[in-house]
């Protein structure tokens, strides 16, 4: 099979993750819950993770690295910290609902800084436009994970610290493949999963704390220190980090933060851009086949297939060994902004483990699909 659902989980993993990650559910203990050498060797493991995260992503402190479920409970801590009931927040018009949808429950008043696909400096321009008093927070994805679109994380987070206001960065689509420094962008909240561009297992994710950031926990219970109080302790990552640590998924998460290190994360992006230039230059040749691609784009790519639905498009693909995603991946308000939302796409989302004669294939499948509608 080819695999080329990245987007949504990389499937194929660097072997030591699996290795680790079976290594610690014989071996560790959970940390902070005893002085015996399983407990004790689980909070070492746990501390490097830390260690290795703040180095990668720019993060003075390790201890403002906080182990999460996934990006969603990433978010869903950032956005409760920040934006209270009925606040206001900024958003890009390329979000996902692991963004939208907790701030409906808050019935937050969303105003939008959009502007058309692969033009950075428009997007740039709409944030400074739409920046007003009272915001609670910049709410932005570094990547659309629909279209693969790169944000101008950096312009946006200058435009934040002049005009004061707090920024969460969601990294889903961009940890592990392009540049993060939280500290230096002055960010109050970046999230990752582990399960995507940084090779971990599933059931993992980062959040990323800025300095002097306040924090609201959303799960309360024990954390093997302050037990005494009534509440979560005030002082991270113990704050953020309530009940039983997921091991397995950190030791798998450490071996795939490694990878990356060790890999390079501008020969990662080289890679998947690579790949990604390609796939969308062979599929624009198909008559009948609309590709969504430009300079500003990561390894995700979308298409549509005139005259055939996008679901119909990716099972078929299924069939012939390739693994897309069609409709509209968690995003509607992406594909409101770029004008898909009716049809949605197919999205191609590629890995450090794909290959150039992948993406050919999945060209040539494409090109008989439509020859065939």
């Amino acid at each position: 099979m080819i695999y080329l659902d990245s987007a949504a989980t990389t499937l194929q993993k660097p072997p030591a993750v699996a290795r680790s990650a079976a290594w610690a559910v014989g071996h560790l203990a959970t940390p902070g819950r005893g002085g015996h050498p399983p407990a004790a060797n689980a909070a070492g493991l746990s501390f490097r993770c830390r260690e290795l995260a703040a180095r990668l992503f720019g993060v003075a402190d390790p201890e403002r690295v906080i182990f999460t479920f996934n990006a969603t409970h990433a978010l869903n801590i950032a956005i409760r910290s920040l934006v209270p009931p009925g606040g206001r927040v900024l958003l890009s018009g390329w979000e996902h609902n692991a963004v939208t949808r907790p701030l409906a429950d808050l019935d937050v008043k969303v105003r939008m800084a959009s502007g058309p696909l692969f033009r950075p400096e428009t997007a740039l321009a709409a944030f400074e436009a739409s920046i007003e008093p009272g915001i609670s927070a910049v709410i932005c994805t570094h990547v659309s994970n629909v279209f693969g679109f790169i944000l101008p994380l950096e312009g946006i987070a200058a435009l934040c610290r002049r005009r004061g206001v707090p920024l969460i960065v969601d990294a889903s689509q961009s940890a592990g493949c392009l540049p993060l420094d939280l500290d230096g962008l002055g960010a109050s909240f970046i999230a990752m999963p582990g399960h995507k561009g940084l090779y971990g297992p599933q059931g993992t994710g980062l959040l990323l704390c800025g300095k002097d950031v306040e924090t609201t926990p959303i799960l309360c219970g024990g954390t093997g220190s302050a037990s005494s109080l009534p509440h979560m302790p005030p002082f991270l990552p113990d704050r953020l980090e309530a009940g039983t640590h997921n091991m397995p998924g950190i030791a798998g998460l450490m071996a795939g933060l490694r990878f990356v290190q060790k890999t390079g994360i501008s020969r990662i992006l080289a890679h998947e851009q690579r790949l990604t230039r390609q796939a969308a230059m062979g599929l624009s040749r198909i008559p009948g086949v609309t590709v969504f691609a430009g300079p500003a784009q990561a390894g995700v790519l979308s298409f549509q297939v005139n005259g055939v639905d996008c679901e119909t498009v990716a099972d078929r693909l299924g069939k012939m060994g390739i693994a897309v995603r069609a409709g509209l991946h968690c995003a509607p308000l992406a594909h409101e902004t770029a004008g898909t939302l009716q049809d949605g796409t197919v999205r191609a989302s590629f890995s450090a483990f794909n290959t150039p004669a992948e993406g050919a294939q999945l060209v040539r499948c494409v090109a008989r699909i439509a020859s065939s509608r």
